[in-house]
């Protein structure tokens, strides 16, 4: 589930880093889904791998690093707050299913 979510928000997330301002897109967007697609590349890492904890751990470091990034954004007014809202809580639930998975996993 958490796999499917996250490729569905880099489907919803790559157009709308595709709208920023030309200075930002380059920079805060390509850092912004590098970590989307870091993030993807180690639950499908996960997925696979008997060491689950350490790399849904390694998972979540990028997402938080997304979420700061996103919100960097907005302060710097590259997306318009109804999208960041909705970027921000697709990026929540990812965490949750995450962190369920991680807690799963270390039992």
């Amino acid at each position: 589930q958490a796999i499917q979510d996250c490729h569905r928000l880099l489907e919803w997330l790559i157009p709308q880093l595709d709208k920023f301002p030309r200075l930002r897109r380059y920079t805060l967007g390509e850092r912004i889904e590098q970590g989307l697609l870091d993030v993807l590349e180690a639950l499908l890492e996960a997925a696979y791998s008997y060491q689950k904890v350490a790399i849904l751990a390694r998972a979540n470091r990028h997402l938080d690093m997304v979420r700061h990034l996103w919100r960097l954004s907005e302060r710097l007014q590259a997306v318009h707050f109804k999208h960041y809202a909705a970027g921000s809580k697709q990026m929540e639930e990812l965490g949750r299913q995450i962190g369920g998975w991680r807690a799963q996993a270390q039992k």
